[in-house]
């Protein structure tokens, strides 16, 4: 027997990665030395600490049972206390903290807790594409708007139709940017919540990378914005900071109304996360300090090496200033899509095509700087061969 799937599966957006994935393992099965730079997936260890952490919560019977539907109250308390240390922002751990299966889960399962069919959402162009799929399970309306070079790549206020902004329910935005690299600034954040409540949307603040600041900088919350809490959220993720991608935790903080929203859907979707991964992500974040700052420092390394390399055969970045993206502007001649495959093809190197990110991210490519600088030094020695640009 054959069951068609749903009109509401038919409707999700394509991955577009998916293709990138397939054309990727096909040259490494052919037997090519493929240098993946399009992937977003970190590739240092779990940070020791917290392996040891989990190690030792797994042998508990306790945390063999159903977990606690809206998650453990310890790691709330931590996830406040983490705030309070680093953003010197206070939130109350019942009433201002959700606790995720990672921060995908929030982002898509926020218009189904929060808005209804029809609503309009706002969304960055380019952006993580993972946003549509929440756009088309809550069969909600969306718009775009640019995050341009000339702007930093961040979005400009003025310019949003002002029809839309009135219209629109909630607004993502996410800082440190993926896939641009660019950081925003405490301004920013003072601004956004001014749009915000001038227009009564809601605001969702993506901040996946907010550890992974460059030279120093530390990237400020959206949350330290005033009033910030009377008009969104941020999500928080343990996928970057701590290279805990594959143990799926994360946590939304932020607007009370909303994380009561995020609780009730999740009441019905989930029981919550492993409880021995909470634990672990207690630790976690009581004990960060030492190991991030290694880790972005390996990051910063990286970004300079590929930078300074590429400038040598006259590929010009946009600095990023968070992160562990480059993102890279296409020779002329090319779309983002057909200068990938160009790459794949002939340099046996792999990059993210920007149209997969949105319209406005055809005219690049991202470069994940997530293997050795020695790799990246040959990704350019490979792609100077064959002569793109100009010195």
């Amino acid at each position: 027997m054959f069951f068609e799937e749903s009109k509401l599966l038919k409707n999700l957006p394509t991955q577009f990665f998916a293709t990138l994935v397939q054309k990727v393992n096909q040259k490494v099965a052919a037997g090519k030395d493929i240098i993946n730079l399009g992937q977003g997936n970190p590739d240092q260890p779990t940070f020791n600490y917290i392996v040891k952490a989990m190690q030792a919560e797994t042998n508990k019977p306790r945390n063999h049972k159903y977990s606690q539907f809206r998650g453990l109250h310890s790691l709330k308390v931590a996830a406040a206390k983490f705030y309070k240390q680093n953003y010197n922002v206070e939130l109350d751990p019942e009433k201002e903290i959700a606790i995720l299966g990672g921060s995908k889960i929030g982002l898509v399962e926020l218009p189904w807790a929060l808005m209804n069919p029809e609503d309009l959402l706002l969304l960055p162009d380019p952006g993580y594409p993972d946003y549509l799929s929440g756009v088309s399970l809550g069969r909600v309306n969306y718009k775009t708007f640019p995050l341009k070079l000339e702007n930093r790549f961040l979005p400009d206020y003025s310019q949003v139709d002002k029809e839309s902004a009135q219209k629109a329910k909630f607004i993502y935005l996410n800082y440190p940017n993926n896939p641009t690299g660019a950081v925003a600034d405490k301004k920013f954040w003072d601004e956004t919540v001014a749009f915000a409540k001038q227009n009564h949307i809601g605001v969702v603040s993506d901040f996946a990378y907010g550890a992974l600041g460059f030279e120093g900088y530390k990237n400020p919350s959206f949350l330290q914005a005033e009033g910030a809490k009377n008009v969104g959220i941020e999500l928080y993720t343990f996928s970057k900071t701590f290279n805990m991608a594959g143990w799926r935790i994360a946590f939304a903080a932020g607007n009370a109304s909303m994380i009561e929203a995020i609780n009730l859907i999740q009441d019905h979707l989930f029981v919550s996360v492993f409880p021995a991964i909470q634990e672990a992500g207690v630790t976690a974040l009581s004990n960060e300090e030492e190991e991030v700052s290694h880790l972005v420092g390996i990051y910063e390394k990286r970004r300079n090496t590929f930078i300074n390399a590429a400038e040598q055969i006259g590929w010009k970045a946009f600095i990023p200033g968070g992160t562990f993206y480059a993102w890279m502007p296409v020779p002329k001649g090319y779309d983002s899509v057909s200068f990938a495959d160009l790459l794949l093809e002939k340099a046996d190197v792999a990059v993210a095509p920007g149209k997969g990110f949105g319209k406005m991210g055809d005219g690049y490519v991202r470069i994940g700087l997530l293997v050795s600088q020695e790799r990246l030094t040959e990704a350019i020695k490979r792609i100077e061969k064959l002569h793109l640009f100009e010195k």
